[in-house]
């Protein structure tokens, strides 16, 4: 059974954590689910933006299964777990469509880090933020050092990851890492989301792309789609795929 749902209800695409027994933790098929889901939406045009939410009220997400990892060998550790759940979370993060983020309860590593992957967050008043894998013998391995060390001051993150410190709501909107705290944050988060409707989608995801280069969120991609889309547009692009399908030598106009 899906422990994480998509609900595709017009221009707003939410993807639901579904596992409260263990406190929303992420498993393997939980991951694979979030990258077919990811696949989903990205080729879904009516689709504005996503709501990253989970079920209950307690955790958003206490990280990844400690089941699901803790008997792997060192080498399946770091090929399989750790670097799958990293290409599967920055293929959220590099979604061409706004992602949001509704933390209702605590947010501890993988959650955390999934958090993080998305464009921005809205988070509860009493939910927490926390990076406590040093406490259990490992350390963040789905950018939790390094996507989190652009969103977060480096005295901050060194107090979450070193000491295990958390963070709360205020804190966290304080510094700018939150956008909101909100009691009901997924309502907060869906409003967010129609907002969009008074904006160009075209535009949106230009300007998601410029500041991921920008910030250094897998620059070459981003500025390979801009000159991509930017010359797909162009009377060029018609002409050589005109005369590449009548084998004849093209004629380009540059426009």
């Amino acid at each position: 059974m899906s422990q994480l749902h998509l609900h595709l209800r017009g221009p707003l695409a939410e993807l639901r954590l579904d596992n409260p027994a263990k406190l929303n933790a992420l498993t393997v098929p939980m991951l694979a689910q979030l990258a077919a889901h990811c696949d989903v939406i990205e080729r879904r045009p009516e689709v504005r933006c996503v709501v990253v939410t989970a079920e209950g009220d307690r955790a958003f997400c206490t990280g990844a299964d400690i089941a699901a990892w803790g008997d792997l060998s060192p080498a399946e550790f770091a090929r399989h777990w750790v670097r799958d759940g990293h290409r599967i979370f920055d293929r959220l993060a590099r979604m061409g469509k706004p992602t949001i983020a509704a933390i209702s309860g605590h947010a501890f590593g993988g959650g955390l880090e999934l958090a993080a992957a998305c464009d921005i967050r809205v988070m509860t008043p009493k939910a927490t933020l926390a990076l406590p894998e040093a406490g259990i013998g490992i350390v963040p391995g789905w950018s939790g050092t390094q996507r989190l060390a652009r969103l977060l001051p480096e005295a901050v993150l060194k107090e979450m990851a070193l000491f295990g410190r958390r963070l709360s709501a205020d804190r966290a909107l304080a510094i700018g890492f939150v956008a909101e705290v909100a009691d009901d944050a997924r309502a907060c988060a869906e409003a967010m989301a129609a907002s969009l409707a008074a904006t160009s989608p075209r535009a949106t995801e230009a300007a998601k792309f410029m500041i991921h280069a920008a910030v250094g969120e897998d620059r070459a991609a981003m500025i390979e789609a801009l000159g991509s889309g930017m010359i797909a547009a162009s009377d060029d692009r018609a002409e050589g795929v005109n005369a590449f399908a009548a084998k004849r030598k093209p004629i380009f106009p540059g426009t």
